[in-house]
């Protein structure tokens, strides 16, 4: 389960945990971005197009190879949306046939605030994968503060297979919820058999529903494709600003194209060195330490908390929680059921951050009474999910690229014998994460990209940030990756919550706009 950096539009979420009907959610955080306004590049825009007049930097257009120069001296139509502009970026679907079909990714672009003191743009991931960059860069006034909104044009894209850009599609709507409802550590031989067999029709259903790029949207496709936007933009280098998995993306950038690397932040960073059980046993023990603080705060800031005297019987509440709702699934206000699968995702999302642990709060002290409404809300805004459709494809996306990247899965059969080093990382969640080894298991393609060693060797320094209490990606993966980076700089927040920026740490912000906006590069291994 590896999600993402959302921004949470909780307004969204209070209102339907009041009974209102409009839910988009926790929206960058966990990889469901449902932020207002244009979410798909030029479609729905207004206004004329507008060409792009400006001459590139010297050597912006250079392309890597002759077969790409067309592509690298394309300029972008920009389009009014709103008070953005909108557009769309003409890559191949194989990199290794330049000349062949090409697909169009959706993008847009929020202009610098201060005009006069633009410096250029920065291109922004949030994650997932799967989220979308397009409704990241949207919401750019609440991701960032001013200093980068006033002198960068925020640019996002939607990925390859993501959002507006011909968007990979596994199941149906009806489908998708049955398939997310599976119970993740089954219990017994037919519920193996369903999750098995959901995992198989799900792939085989990203086949079948889905053009040829569904075989091309690794991450190392992606990050060629981000150099052919930063040529677009006419930019000689990269400045660049990736969440979560978009830290992935943006070490495969600096590997690929270490020349062309600018000033690149990587917040929440995912450890590329490490092998998918590794990344699971990781995130297991990530979403342990975030659960123990929740604990921990409801134990120290209440007289009495209604999980228990101390942390260890608060996490025994929760785990006696799941086992009760895997044996009976909780009603829910929609008709629905609660079950241990979307119980999990309902426990996990408000763990993105702290500002939202009332919403586990609320959800948990509710389903220990019966009542697994706030629960599956909680999950429902994890998957995108709102009044039965799903706005986005980030989780089908999640797994299609994922899969590509790193097809690795074990057997049903070979799953116990994972259980003692999961559960020692994550008593609470552990047998789940040892499950998710089986995921992979059923895809249908293979990558035609070739796995990479990632150092970006002859890059300029890349800030690399963790959080020490990060659930989604421990802090200890942002050591990993700062050390493996030739030119990485480590920079560490301590607190809570999923990835650093605009987290309220203003040594963190400070530090992060500083290199942005001047090039100043702190010390590695700053504490903040």
């Amino acid at each position: 389960m590896s999600r993402t950096v959302r921004i949470v539009v909780i307004v969204l979420l209070v209102l339907a945990l009041a009974g209102a009907s409009a839910l988009a959610g926790l929206s960058v955080l966990l990889g469901n971005d449902s932020e207002g306004g244009s979410s798909s590049g030029s479609s729905g825009s207004s206004g004329p197009a507008v060409v792009v007049t400006t001459a590139p930097a010297p050597g912006a257009t250079e392309p890597p190879s002759p077969e790409l120069a067309a592509l690298y001296s394309q300029r972008i139509a920009w389009e009014a949306c709103g008070d953005n502009q909108c557009g769309t970026l003409e890559v191949p679907i194989d990199y290794r046939d330049a000349g062949g079909e090409t697909i169009g990714l959706a993008l847009v672009k929020v202009p610098a605030a201060d005009p006069d003191a633009r410096i250029g743009s920065m291109v922004v991931n949030p994650g997932g994968p799967g989220a979308s960059g397009v409704a990241y860069a949207e919401a750019a006034d609440p991701v960032f503060r001013s200093p980068i909104r006033e002198h960068f044009d925020v640019v996002g894209f939607d990925p390859r297979g993501t959002g507006a850009s011909d968007p990979v599609d596994c199941l149906t709507d009806d489908d998708m919820t049955a398939f997310l409802a599976l119970d993740p550590d089954p219990d017994d031989a037919g519920e193996e058999q369903e999750l098995v067999g959901g995992l198989r029709s799900f792939f085989e259903g990203c086949v079948a529903n889905s053009d040829a790029l569904v075989g091309h949207v690794t991450t190392a496709e992606a990050a060629r494709d981000m150099d052919v936007l930063r040529a677009a933009l006419g930019e000689a280098t990269l400045t660049y600003f990736g969440a979560s998995y978009g830290t992935k993306l943006g070490a495969t950038y600096a590997e690929l194209f270490p020349a062309k690397v600018g000033r690149l932040v990587l917040d929440g960073a995912v450890d590329v060195a490490l092998s998918s059980r590794e990344q699971s046993l990781g995130q297991a023990g990530g979403f342990e330490v975030a659960l123990r603080a929740f604990v921990d705060n409801c134990v120290a800031e209440t007289e009495s908390c209604f999980l228990g005297d101390s942390v260890e019987a608060g996490l025994v509440t929760i785990k006696g929680l799941l086992d009760d709702i895997d044996a009976q699934p909780l009603p829910t206000s929609d008709g629905r059921e609660l079950t241990v699968g979307s119980a999990f995702y309902g426990v996990v999302t408000p763990l993105y951050n702290r500002d939202y642990w009332y919403l586990l709060s609320q959800g948990l002290s509710t389903a220990l009474a019966g009542d697994g409404t706030t629960l599956m809300l909680l999950a429902d805004a994890y998957a995108s999910r709102q009044d039965g459709q799903y706005l986005d494809n980030s989780t089908e996306a999640i797994y299609a690229i994922n899969c590509l990247d790193d097809p690795y899965a074990i057997g049903p059969g070979q799953v116990e014998a994972q259980v003692s080093d999961f559960e020692e990382a994550s008593p609470t969640f552990g047998r789940l994460f040892a499950w998710g080894l089986v995921n992979c298991g059923d895809i249908q393609v293979e990558s035609s990209e070739p796995p990479l060693d990632i150092r970006g060797e002859g890059a300029a320094p890349i800030l690399v940030v963790g959080t020490t209490r990060d659930p989604a990606t421990p802090y200890e993966w942002a050591v990993g990756l700062a050390d493996q980076l030739a030119t990485g700089v480590l920079l560490s927040r301590d607190g809570d919550g999923h990835t650093a920026y605009n987290a309220d740490n203003e040594c963190i912000d400070a530090t992060i706009e500083a290199y942005l906006i001047d090039g100043t590069v702190p010390e590695d291994g700053k504490s903040c």
